[in-house]
């Protein structure tokens, strides 16, 4: 899923300076389960924009709505009526909600209330992990499962390199495990070692970012 974590309460309020009404919209996907945009971290947003607000003696009205999901335009009909009355909005989701309102609702600014991080997982209570890139060319097949793209620190595809020690990575010895130690011991426990010994090729990265903006159309999905 996506992860994401909420913006300074500094640099949203600067965002909205200029107004007086705004609409604080969550959305219930991935942002919620990672506690960063849901129904509750709108409600405890909203009502701290509001007391910075009244600290300075100034006037601010929030108005509060979590809809399902803010990428798919379903779900964000729901917002039309709340967004044409207040004066700007600020979303809660991850980049792609953002500019999904900023798109539906052109005559009203769209800021972000939180930083869309990485593509991830829960590892335990209040922790997550980045665990995918999104880089378009998956090797997953032959690593076992784990991703050197996203959980190498250097994205090696032959690793491990000089810097691992106790199957930790030299960027991080406390929090950061050395994903090929990890492959080694997946593939270990496969008995599929023998795939280390193929020499992977250099990446080709047109897939990734330098391919330019990535789409994909299912055919066979279409109307």
């Amino acid at each position: 899923m996506i992860i994401a974590k909420r913006k300074p309460l500094e640099e949203i309020l600067s965002m909205i300076e200029p107004y007086k009404k705004v609409l604080v919209a969550g959305c219930n996907g991935c942002v919620a389960i990672c506690l960063a945009g849901g129904e509750k971290e709108v409600g405890i947003l909203a009502s701290a924009l509001r007391l910075a607000r009244r600290q300075k003696k100034q006037e601010l009205l929030t108005v509060e709505l979590t809809i399902e999901r803010q990428c798919e335009h379903e779900f964000i009909d729901a917002l039309t009526k709340p967004v044409s009355e207040c004066e700007a909005v600020i979303s809660m989701a991850c980049g792609i909600g953002v500019q999904a309102l900023a798109e539906r609702f052109r005559d009203r600014w769209v800021f972000p209330g939180v930083n869309t991080e990485f593509l991830g997982m829960p590892v335990e209570q209040g922790v997550w992990n980045e665990y995918c890139a999104a880089c378009g060319n998956c090797l997953l097949g032959i690593t076992g499962g784990i991703c050197p793209v996203a959980r190498c620190s250097k994205s090696l595809l032959n690793g491990p390199c000089g810097g691992t020690e106790k199957g930790k990575c030299e960027v991080d010895r406390e929090h950061i495990e050395c994903a090929w130690h990890l492959i080694y011991e997946r593939l270990k426990e496969k008995g599929r070692l023998d795939i280390l010994d193929e020499l992977q090729k250099p990446r080709d990265w047109s897939t990734s970012r330098d391919g330019g903006v990535r789409r994909i159309v299912r055919e066979d999905m279409r109307l």
